[in-house]
């Protein structure tokens, strides 16, 4: 693999494993140099007893004076219920795309913020999130 810069690689920690509605995940940062693209990820932990085979959130993508929100479904199991995530005991965890190749319009400071977007609120069993921007490799 070749060597990539992240600009951010964030976790935030799920209080008590429940996802609500009003606990958005901001991550905030600075591209200081928008002729490159970028690949963005959304990042997700959850355990076996995660009750879906899917998840749906919402991103705000902002930089300071226009907000941009985009919704996105992931398939997070097979039909059979097999978990398509990487297993560690009882934990899943993904890097999901939201972004490939993409260039900022300019540099300077940006957010991303990521809410919930299931029926359930609480989200029961998630375990920690956040987002990855990294440099796509040459």
């Amino acid at each position: 693999m070749g060597c990539t810069s992240s600009v951010i690689d964030s976790n935030h920690k799920v209080p008590e494993r429940k996802w609500t509605y009003r606990n958005h995940i901001v991550n905030s940062f600075e591209i200081k140099d928008n002729t490159k693209a970028y690949n963005i990820y959304f990042k997700l932990r959850h355990t076996a007893d995660y009750k879906y085979s899917n998840i749906f959130i919402l991103a705000h993508f902002g930089n300071g004076k226009n907000v941009i929100t985009k919704r996105y479904q992931y398939k997070l199991a097979k039909n059979d219920g097999e978990w398509l995530g990487s297993g560690s005991g009882n934990i899943f965890s993904y890097i999901l795309p939201m972004q490939t190749n993409y260039h900022f319009p300019g540099n300077g400071k940006f957010s991303i913020e990521i809410e919930q977007n299931m029926r359930d609120n609480p989200l029961l069993e998630v375990v920690d999130l956040g987002v990855l921007i990294e440099e796509t490799p040459n």
